[in-house]
């Protein structure tokens, strides 16, 4: 429907085709980027979707005394006339809001806040309150004059060995230890246990033949170090206390007696790196085994080198651009990489002290929350300046991949949430988006090429981590952002040094609004006893929001036949 507007009094009203139909908008304020607008729907349109609604559904109705679909209008009214009206209204303010941002050409950086007036009355012109932040006018990005160093690292031979030899660590093998051997760190024990909290037994706390790798950290901690030392046929009482972030809640930071039965004792297996290794992992030979291994070690090196080209090209980008950002953008990000730490100093020795440093750099972080903000609406800029795009094919691979997180019964409800959800879509678009105008710009950069060893690649970017900050909050894998040299000699939690470092490889900056998902459905199956039990094992740690997708509780696995449930 084309509208247009006419200058009244001190605001615009907007009237539709058939005149019937009015909104007057007055804008109240415009201050920076912040917009705040009174809007009024009049009564008459309210009532007109209210007999829009009653004719939709008239055919539907079934009334004692009427033929279907013949149920007089008024009748209709009377019976839900309460509901069609206030479902009128919703459409009418959702209306309301979309012409508004056409009519006025706004940009909203956020979701609007709409408050309906409190003293409304059905049958009444609405009366609302849309606030908002736009983003800024960003003047054409220049990207002339990019000049970018790609180092890169050739998979050789030795390479390829170190990455076969740490795959043979992982797939550790186990044999059985002398009758007289005590448990060493390192070792594998099978135990029977039985997990009480003041005296109870509770669910998930027994089980049988669970095989234990002392020193893996897989259990709650203290219960593998208790461990050292024991020979089959030792019962011992193993006591612990759960993790304040343990997934089970009636658990959480309780103490805790398992009795436990030492079964076995197993020490480690010499792995031997030849055909026989190759072929007990399906493939035909050492050779083919270096082959695979060759192509992962390929795909290592070449994440580390976008990595670095990337930080590079995102320094320049913010070196050489400089503009308002909205402030409800900057505070999202900044809760969101400040919640992020709290979390990694509460596990450190003196989590008061870390929190007290952490406070000190306060400022700085938030000036990392712009620098961020900032760069993710430049990527975008650029991106639809340049006609870069996620193709609807490109779309739909990214809700079908994301939908696998979930258990099969919740993915369809995933799939339509994200396909009526513009701010939810726009989340899971934007790492991909990112990409693309990352490697947009890449081609129209000046690179030059230098060989160089995985250690002075790995070298160079730790030399960027002395001087930026690796923080959650992007609502993707990773992002890189610097930290003011005046802090670079300061002693650091260990946290906030790292922060998400451990788990990205490659850092994201948002590049469109952000919306949190839908609450994520448990999607772990369940584990077997013999696994490790529910009572003994650690919290998954929280992982960053936004994004960032917090990894669901696992159910207590299933117990042996004996066991009692």
């Amino acid at each position: 429907m084309r509208n247009f507007a006419i200058l009244a009094g001190f605001g615009y009203e907007i009237l539709s085709k058939d005149k019937t139909k009015a909104m007057k908008t007055v804008e109240t304020l415009n201050e920076g980027l912040k917009r705040e607008y009174r809007v009024t729907i009049t009564a008459k349109d309210i009532d007109a979707r209210v007999d829009d609604e009653v004719k939709s559904i008239a055919p539907t109705v079934r009334m004692p005394g009427f033929r279907p679909g013949k149920v007089p209008p008024n009748l209709i009214r009377k019976m839900h006339g309460a509901a069609l009206s206030a479902d009128a209204l919703n459409k009418a303010i959702d209306q309301g809001v979309r012409d508004l941002m056409a009519k006025e050409k706004l940009r909203p950086a956020l979701q609007p806040a709409v408050t309906l007036a409190d003293d409304y009355e059905a049958g009444k012109d609405a009366e609302l309150t849309v606030a908002l932040e736009v983003l800024p006018e960003i003047e054409a990005p220049s990207i002339e004059g990019l000049k970018l160093e790609r180092l890169t690292v050739p998979a050789d031979d030795k390479a390829v060995m170190a990455k076969i030899e740490e795959f043979a660590a992982q797939m550790k093998r186990f044999e059985e230890a002398p009758k007289s051997k005590k448990a060493a760190t390192g070792d594998q024990v099978i135990i029977d246990f039985a997990g009480s909290v003041d005296g109870v037994a509770f669910d998930g706390g027994t089980g049988e033949d669970m095989a234990v790798e002392i020193g893996s950290g897989q259990l709650i901690p203290g219960f593998e170090d208790q461990l050292v030392g024991t020979k089959v046929g030792d019962e011992k009482v193993l006591k612990v206390t759960f993790p304040d972030e343990y997934p089970v809640e009636n658990l959480k930071g309780k103490p805790a007696e398992f009795a436990i039965t030492v079964k076995e004792l197993k020490v480690p297996a010499a792995s031997k790196i030849d055909d026989d290794f190759a072929k007990s992992l399906g493939l035909e030979s050492l050779d083919k085994l270096k082959e695979l291994m060759k192509d992962q070690v390929e795909q290592e090196h070449n994440g580390l080198t976008r990595t670095y080209m990337k930080r590079k090209l995102l320094d320049q980008l913010a070196a050489s651009h400089d503009f308002d950002v909205p402030p409800t953008m900057v505070e999202a990000e900044f809760n969101q990489i400040w919640q992020q730490l709290e979390h990694e100093v509460s596990h450190e020795e003196d989590p008061e002290a870390a929190k007290a440093e952490l406070e000190k750099d306060r400022d700085d972080y938030h000036a990392i929350a712009v620098r961020r903000v900032r760069l993710g609406l430049l990527l975008s800029e650029i991106g639809q300046a340049h006609g870069v795009q996620v193709s609807n094919q490109e779309m739909q691979r990214l809700i079908a991949q994301a939908a696998q997180q979930y258990r099969p019964e919740d993915r369809q409800r995933f799939i339509e949430y994200v396909q009526q959800d513009a701010l939810a879509a726009a989340q899971l678009r934007a790492p991909l988006y990112e990409d693309k105008v990352v490697d947009f710009l890449f081609e129209k950069a000046e690179i030059s090429d230098r060989e160089t060893t995985r250690e002075e690649l790995e070298a160079a970017i730790e030399a960027d981590d002395d001087g930026h900050v690796h923080g959650p909050g992007c609502g993707h894998d990773h992002d890189h952002d610097a930290k003011p040299a005046k802090k670079a000699a300061a002693k650091k939690p260990a946290a906030k040094k790292d922060a998400v470092k451990e788990e990205a490889k490659e850092e994201k900056v948002e590049a469109e609004p952000k919306k949190a998902p839908a609450k994520k459905a448990e999607a772990a199956p369940a584990k077997k006893a013999e696994d490790k039990p529910a009572a003994a094992k650690k919290a998954a740690p929280a992982k960053a929001a936004a994004a960032e997708k917090a990894e669901p509780a696992k159910k207590a696995p299933a117990k042996k036949a004996a066991a009692k449930k």
